[in-house]
């Protein structure tokens, strides 16, 4: 009988589907801003490390990524780079930790970047905007009368009476105040949130069971963690509660708390992919959150299993079908070669570990009007590798291959979303030198 019980409790563990933790391995991703919107779909609009990494001078080419349960996510694609900012850096990076807002029909990108080759003394809040959660927007102009240095890390909070606050703040300083109903000016006068204890950055401020929140990271030094204070009104005063997020593995933490089918949940960021030692390269992370019954916050468990879904689970955009393009039957240069050929009759391509590796899709169908397209390679990977993805001869970024176990266990995939123009007109290429990867076959299915 126990044998019994233990047989179903371990078949119903491999049912139930858990996430994973950091949930976004394809790129590296840091700062999430989480955001539930009138579709019903978790949106999480992060900051984006580019790699190879330089400290976070690099940082630029904003993603969107979203859920119906917590466990899939679909890249939405990029929505705004530094070269599109026309008053930015001429320089560009310095797209650091955004967030997002709607109201009356507009989605509001707030974004930090420095207008000037003096970044840390000419930063300004970005605005895009978009009548859709993650895709179209038009960068704009930048909201007026904020001052000072480290003016970083947007975040905006919309009460339940309509009204709308905007935070930022960096270096010690942390600022908030009214928006006005077009969402793009301050209304009145920003002031200094009090009461606040060790604050370094990174505001977040959310609502529960009529008490404020205003989550921030601290200054421990070489690791910081995350804090968290209370109060009666938007913009405070704050009481100090204490840490709710501890140290992550990397010397910045930044966080967004957001409620989703009746379960709250923490984002955040860690480096446990990455362990580079040089730079950040990050990667998102989601676990539980959980409240006392005086409303205080319990310390956040940090977990490399993630989260049961939430809700009924929906299976990924790709779902391994969409167009499919075997490597072997592409075009080949440098080292890369066909191997395989096993009694399945399996063949792959290999060498990817040197830089004069590269393989190339022609006539990729991008559909009747092109558009976005789900866009993955399907590999196998010894250990942790890298590869590097050209579209229509563009540098769209380094696609991370997490390790299968073995060069010949074909269960990897690195996605990323891409514009593909309309007709089979289109070439993937893809380099490799940072590591060995085999490749099966990609996978193109576009996003509607």
């Amino acid at each position: 009988m126990k044998r019994s019980i233990f047989i179903f409790a371990l078949l119903l563990n491999i049912l139930i589907c858990y996430s994973q933790n950091p949930f976004i391995t394809s790129i590296y991703t840091a700062d999430p801003s989480a955001h539930v919107w009138a579709d019903g779909r978790l949106y999480v609009y992060p900051s984006h490390d580019i790699d190879p990494a330089r400290g976070c001078d690099l940082m630029d080419r904003y993603h969107v990524f979203s859920t119906d349960d917590l466990v899939n996510w679909r890249d939405e694609g990029e929505i705004l780079r530094s070269s599109q900012v026309s008053w930015g850096r001429k320089e560009g990076g310095f797209m650091w930790a955004p967030d997002c807002a709607y109201k009356n029909g507009t989605y509001y990108f707030y974004y930090p970047h420095p207008s000037g080759t003096d970044w840390n003394k000419t930063w300004k809040i970005g605005i895009a905007t978009s009548d859709k959660p993650a895709s179209g927007f038009t960068p704009g102009g930048y909201i007026e009368g904020l001052s000072g240095n480290a003016m970083i890390d947007p975040a905006v909070f919309i009460d339940t009476d309509g009204l709308a606050y905007f935070y930022y703040g960096g270096g010690s300083v942390c600022q908030g105040g009214k928006l006005k109903d077009n969402m793009t000016e301050i209304n009145g006068s920003m002031q200094n949130m009090e009461g606040l204890v060790d604050f370094h950055e990174a505001a977040w401020v959310f609502k529960r069971n009529g008490l404020y929140y205003l989550t921030y990271a601290d200054n421990t030094k070489g690791q910081n963690q995350l804090r968290y204070a209370t109060s009666n009104h938007p913009l405070g005063p704050w009481k100090h509660q204490g840490v709710f997020l501890g140290q992550t593995g990397c010397d910045t933490n930044h966080g967004s708390v957001v409620e989703y089918k009746g379960k709250w949940y923490i984002f955040y960021h860690n480096q446990s992919l990455s362990h580079t030692g040089h730079g950040n390269l990050r990667s998102i992370c989601v676990d539980y959150i959980h409240f006392n019954e005086d409303g205080t916050i319990r310390l956040v468990e940090q977990t490399k299993t993630g989260i049961a879904p939430a809700g009924k689970v929906v299976k990924r955009s790709d779902n391994g079908k969409g167009a499919q393009y075997k490597a072997s039957k592409a075009s080949l240069q440098g080292t890369a070669a066909v191997a395989g050929g096993d009694a399945n009759g399996r063949q792959y391509v290999t060498g990817f570990g040197s830089k004069e590796a590269a393989i190339e899709f022609n006539q990729v169908d991008g559909g009747r009007q092109g558009g976005r397209a789900t866009l993955t390679i399907h590999y196998a990977a010894p250990a942790f590798a890298r590869v590097k993805l050209f579209v229509n001869n563009a540098d769209f970024s380094l696609l991370n291959t997490v390790t299968t176990g073995s060069p010949t266990a074909f269960i990897g995939k690195a996605s990323l979303t891409v514009p593909l123009q309309p007709g089979k007109s289109n070439t993937i290429r893809i380099i490799g030198g940072w590591g060995e990867v085999n490749i099966d076959h990609i996978s193109v299915c576009p996003i509607r």
